[in-house]
């Protein structure tokens, strides 16, 4: 297993060195310059058209409204990422990781914004096996680029290895339940692996439905947590502001259990944690914003910006200021979720570190079931709109769960290096869907901001934007 473990981590740091670095932040700023920085400045419309809309049913054809397919999407992003991910980010690249974890997210909500697009453009309706619409990287391998050997072979991958990811999550609960109450990681893995079959079982508008009355939930009461800890360590506030910003161009030193960074450790883990977290650049996009009912594709879009506001300006920064107030990096050699639990317990006492473990618990849940819809995707491609995939899909829920409940026990480092590669794959073909289809992408983004939106502003009855590849190759 060290043998294992070794190679991975090998593989991890050669995938997430500085060229998938520069190409992700790359990539990242130059679409924000080509939209403008629309989603990075114009914050009051963008609120007024995602969160504002929380309870709009939406327009147009769609199978959930756009805050429930958020919400699942927000369902992968918000979970054990914000919190044992960015504790791993601060434990391998020092204080000065949230500064990259920062960065990637303000030009990765440019690139969110562009799966949300694609997911839109080339999705299917698939009326006869599940009456859902539906679209991943292989619909869009398929029906943007008619690569339909290359797209099959891509979803058989991603079925079959995309649960194995989960084991982060299950990892992050057990050590956390264990550190905080002392419970037994096999009794709560056990119970994670039940709850989470009974919601995946009831299909999109059960996990929709979940998803959009729990996330929203935990994640305000973990705010409150965080902001808390920042209310309780007032003066110490801006001296950790300037560590976090010194520690981003400047090596940190070792102390106390800290090793020590480089800046290329904090450039590092800071965009690769924060590509997991927010997963802007990884598809996951395209997948859960796909089913949204909404008037242009466009309009769903500006969602890019608010997943991944919630998800890294403010609850990935309310982690890395929790653990580094507490200076809980550097007193314990814990990391992973068991450090953020540590690190509430040092600012409230024990009820502090319980209170964490039942978020990371939840986060973790709700997280194994949005990736559970993004895995599912790909055995929709694969056996198609067929009685077949409608038969398939109970087994695959079995399947899909059995990494999460056993892989648990494996090191933390371990789990996300294999997860940081799985990512790293993912990244590398999302760019390359945006980067080969970014006319047709400039072209639905300038049809909406200067053609549709003024239109419907001004009052005038225009027909709404929506798409179904599979309705295109019939007529």
């Amino acid at each position: 297993m060290g043998q294992i473990s070794a190679f991975l981590t090998a593989l991890d740091d050669a995938l997430w060195g500085t060229p998938m670095t520069v190409i992700v932040l790359a990539t990242g700023i130059i679409l924000s310059i080509r939209f403008g920085f629309r989603y990075q400045r114009k914050i009051l419309f963008n609120f007024k058209n995602t969160y504002g809309k929380m309870f709009s049913k939406g327009e147009g054809e769609g199978t959930v409204s756009g805050f429930r397919a958020a919400s699942t999407a927000l369902a992968n992003t918000i979970g054990t990422g914000n919190i044992s991910g960015v504790a791993t980010a601060i434990v391998s690249g020092g204080p000065g990781a949230l500064v990259w974890m920062w960065v990637s997210a303000f030009f990765g909500m440019s690139t969110k914004a562009c799966e949300i697009i694609i997911g839109q453009r080339y999705r299917e309706h698939y009326k006869n096996s599940m009456d859902e619409y539906v679209c991943d990287r292989s619909f869009v391998l398929k029906n943007a680029f008619g690569w339909k050997k290359g797209a099959v072979l891509l979803a058989i991958f991603c079925f079959v290895f995309g649960p194995w990811t989960c084991s982060v999550q299950t990892e992050a609960v057990t050590s956390s339940m264990n550190q905080a109450f002392g419970f037994s990681p096999a009794i709560v893995d056990v119970i994670i692996g039940i709850t989470c079959l009974v919601t995946i079982w009831g299909g999109l508008e059960r996990i929709s439905n979940v998803m959009s009355k729990t996330v929203p939930l935990m994640a305000a009461l973990y705010m409150l947590m965080g902001i808390g800890v920042v209310i309780l360590n007032l003066r110490a506030v801006p001296g950790v502001v300037a560590l976090i910003f010194k520690s981003a161009f400047s090596p940190t030193a070792a102390v106390g259990g800290f090793a020590g960074a480089t800046v290329r450790d904090a450039i590092q883990f800071g965009v690769a944690r924060g590509i997991y977290s927010n997963d802007a650049g990884t598809g996951y996009g395209m997948i859960a914003h796909a089913p949204a009912k909404t008037d242009h594709p466009g309009r769903q879009s500006l969602w890019g910006w608010g997943e991944i506001f919630l998800d890294t300006f403010v609850i990935c920064s309310i982690t890395a200021f929790t653990i580094i107030l507490t200076g809980s990096y550097y007193k314990t050699g814990a990391t992973s979720g068991a450090l953020t639990t540590l690190a509430f317990d040092a600012a409230y006492g024990p009820i502090g570190g319980k209170l964490t473990a039942a978020a990371i618990a939840v986060f973790a849940w709700t997280t194994i079931i949005g990736m559970y819809y993004t895995c599912e995707k790909s055995v929709n491609y694969a056996f198609g709109d067929t009685a077949l995939n409608r038969k398939i899909r109970p087994f695959y829920m079995i399947y899909y769960m059995i990494p999460c409940v056993v892989l648990y026990q494996i090191k933390a480092n371990t789990l996300w290096a294999f997860t940081d590669i799985l990512s790293a794959m993912y990244v590398a073909i999302t760019l390359f869907i945006i980067a080969a289809r970014h006319r047709e992408i400039f072209r639905l983004f300038d049809d909406f901001w200067k053609r549709y939106l003024p239109a419907k502003e001004s009052g005038q009855e225009v027909p709404v934007v929506s798409f179904d590849c599979g309705a295109e190759k019939k007529g």
